[in-house]
């Protein structure tokens, strides 16, 4: 290797009379399969070379500033700085893995006029990022990360659907279909929001995403009519518009009114976010890939063991409709002590009070039909925490009264919701609420959210996001939380972080017998897909959407449930195919658990046990009945002996699954 950084150094020094020589560099991951070839001449841009085959032909990367772009045009590199990692990182909250490898070679590429571009190689990645040192502040007018892929190359969009109005285009909830197509055909006038999979087909996939976003902008793409992709971002806001109406009026959705053009006005001396490529020869690979989290800012709270995850009985899903009660069910006091005595029951460490606690507009205002400071103190005696949510805007309006009186109420954690957006005020939003409270010992879980970009990471206490085509989509619609989805989503969306998905439906249906129910809703898909979803989807604060009393109607799959970790020592993905199937085990201490999601289309799949100690291990299992094609209610529970020498051959259902605990 040596010799090779020797020769570039003299290339980067060789000009041609007529000519501006190009510098050339050259990284690879520790295991030497991936290569990236950075080529510094009229412009930057590297390739990405795995196994001696060309994945990505060429990416070009700059930022233009209000004084120009970076790097100019045949900037020279004046220093290069080559540095090695191999060291464990161990999260206060494992959303996969209690310890982390963070194995990575890394090139600094030095420029004269005050900024660096810094490259890394993994084993299953690569990430840059620029490094400014301006005095004072900068405008970004805007990022360029263009991408030239095979011509063969397919990618798996999720185009937001704003109108082409500065009121709506870039409202982006991140709760979009994913669609296969080819990256020829991605149009340029349609935005695909970050993770972005794209097929290589026999050269494997590739997966572009970013993370330590902080005081910036999301990163998107666009098609270029050709075998390309673009980056845009959206503009830094002038104005919003005004939402607060007043008391009982709406409080949530905050909409620009005007725009700069430009992207950010920021720190003339800082870090950018990281710009991630991962690789992956099979699909499997994806659910186990940790690089967005090793890329974030390290932690920021010092003592974090006040972080507790954990299960959450959830209300607003199954629309407060509890039965066989001798009061008034809804937003009360005594609905509230029945989902607290529930949770006391089980073990569930909290419930979420959804929208309807407070009155809109002032998070100081609880409904006079809750009395607030009993509710506390009965959940308390009980073992149980209480979670509260919260619009965004009228958090930010009253964040430091507010965040001092839960603290004073004893609330355990709170769920941000409605943000919808993630221009560069927004995602201030996100590290200002995930600083307080930090400061106040809250859990956080943001809804109406973008997708996780390394945040968990600096703030442990943010333990979940929603940004994603959830269960609640099936109270109003049949064509987004579907079996399809479920196997889309382990691969793509999870790959930046946990999902607050919320499972647990108990009222299951295949396609012919849904209907989407408001008040009593109901799943796409068999019983055993809602199981195996408390094991497959990454969730440290994880809901039961139904209520309780559906729960008690199902005791011995509430058994299971409760009994899943949201947070693991080791997770071992074991097959899948994207949008097929997705099948991973999990530890937690000396226990396994199995997790198989399958789409629309009946499967076998023959499971291999390898991954199990020595010894004969006791699995109960839950598998789709045998008329789980026709009723997604039936299935069948198995309780028998295992030992890692046995592979099982197990049957899918149409929209199915299967779970198993093992001991």
């Amino acid at each position: 290797m040596r010799k090779i950084i020797i020769l570039f150094s003299f290339l980067s020094i060789c000009v041609i009379p007529g000519t501006v020589a190009a510098q050339q560099y050259m990284l690879s991951s520790p295991d030497g399969h991936l290569q990236l070839k950075i080529n510094n001449g009229k412009s930057l841009s590297f390739s990405l070379i795995k196994d001696n085959d060309v994945i990505i032909p060429s990416s070009t990367i700059a930022m233009v500033l209000n004084n120009g772009s970076i790097p100019r045009e045949n900037d020279k590199v004046s220093k290069v700085v080559r540095h090695s990692v191999n060291e464990i990182i161990r999260p206060v909250v494992p959303v996969k893995n209690a310890t982390i490898k963070n194995n990575y070679n890394e090139l600094t590429l030095e420029f004269r006029d005050h900024f660096n571009v810094i490259f890394r190689a993994y084993n299953d990645a690569i990430a840059y990022r620029f490094q400014t040192g301006f005095p004072g502040s900068i405008i970004v007018k805007n990022e360029r990360f263009d991408i030239m892929l095979p011509q063969h190359a397919e990618a798996w969009p999720a185009f937001i659907t704003g109108k082409d109005n500065v009121q709506d285009k870039w409202m982006n909830p991140y709760e979009h279909i994913y669609q296969k197509m080819s990256v020829s055909d991605i149009p340029g006038n349609k935005i695909a929001q970050l993770p972005l999979l794209i097929d290589l087909h026999h050269q494997g996939k590739v997966l572009i995403t970013e993370s330590d976003l902080y005081d910036y902008p999301g990163l998107y793409f666009e098609g270029t009519h050709s075998n390309g992709l673009q980056s845009v971002s959206p503009p830094r806001v002038k104005s919003d518009e005004n939402n607060i109406r007043g008391e009982g009026g709406w409080d949530r959705i905050l909409r620009p009114a005007s725009v700069y053009d430009d992207i950010a006005a920021t720190k003339g001396s800082r870090a950018f976010p990281w710009r991630i490529i991962a690789v992956a020869d099979k699909d499997d690979q994806l659910l186990d890939n940790e690089i967005v989290y090793k890329l974030g800012e390290p932690d920021k709270i010092k003592d974090g063991s006040w972080i507790k995850p954990g299960l959450v009985a959830w209300d607003w899903w199954n629309d407060w409709n509890i039965t066989g009660v001798n009061f008034k069910a809804g937003i009360n006091t005594d609905t509230y002590k029945y989902y607290i005595n529930f949770a006391g029951r089980n073990h569930i460490p909290y419930i979420i009070m959804d929208e309807g606690w407070y009155q809109l507009g002032d998070l100081t205002k609880v409904n006079p039909d809750i009395n607030m400071q009993e509710l506390i103190q009965y959940a308390a005696q009980r073992n149980v925490g209480i979670i509260l949510w919260c619009s965004w805007l009228t958090l930010d309006h009253q964040m430091k009264e507010v965040m001092d009186l839960f603290q004073q109420w004893g609330i355990k954690g709170i769920k941000v919701d409605f943000m919808n957006r993630d221009d560069q005020a927004m995602v201030n939003f996100y590290w200002k609420c995930a600083e307080a409270a930090a400061q106040h010992h809250l859990l956080v879980d943001f809804h109406g959210a973008h997708k996780p970009a390394g945040l968990n990471r600096t703030y442990p206490n943010v333990v979940n996001f929603e940004g994603v085509p959830g269960l609640e989509q099936d109270k109003w619609i049949d064509s987004l939380a579907t079996p399809v989805m479920a196997a889309t989503l382990p691969y793509i969306r999870m790959f930046a972080g946990p999902m607050d998905y919320t499972p647990g439906a108990m009222r299951n249906a295949q396609k012919k017998d849904f209907r989407a129910i408001n008040d009593n809703p109901m799943s796409l898909g068999t019983r055993c897909q809602q199981l195996a979803m408390y094991v497959v989807f990454d969730a440290p604060l994880q809901m039961l959407s139904d209520n309780p009393v559906a729960y008690e109607k199902n005791k011995e799959c509430l058994d299971f449930i409760v009994n899943v970790p949201t947070t693991w020592d080791q997770t071992i993905p074991l097959a899948g195919e994207v949008g097929q199937y997705a099948a991973l085990a999990r530890r937690k201490g000396d226990q396994y658990f199995v997790g198989v999601i399958n789409n629309w289309q009946p499967r076998d799949l023959t499971l291999d046990f390898s991954f199990l100690p020595r010894g004969t291990h006791h699995i109960v299992i839950f598998q789709d009945g045998v008329n789980a094609d026709r009723n997604g209610i039936d299935y069948m529970k198995i309780v028998r002996n295992i030992t890692q020498n046995d592979k099982l051959t197990i049957h899918l259902a149409p929209g199915g699954g299967w779970a198993a605990r093992i001991k």
